[in-house]
């Protein structure tokens, strides 16, 4: 028998939806589309850092590419 998938809670499906928001400004700022995702999977504890800190994924992708 197949297996349900897990259902994600609210918040978890806020912070996914934070990082694809800092992917497309990672993108915007020259970075390519895998080069931005690569970078977010690397560093996924310090952007769930930012986005508890209540940091904006426009803010958050200027400080990654600071």
């Amino acid at each position: 028998m197949a297996k349900k998938p897990e259902k994600l809670d609210d918040e978890t499906m806020a912070l996914i939806h934070w990082c694809i928001e800092v992917e497309q400004h990672l993108v915007a700022g020259g970075a390519t589309q895998a080069q931005a995702q690569e970078h977010i999977e690397e560093q996924v504890e310090w952007f769930t850092d930012l986005f508890y800190d209540g940091l904006t994924p426009e803010q958050a992708a200027k400080e990654a590419l600071a």
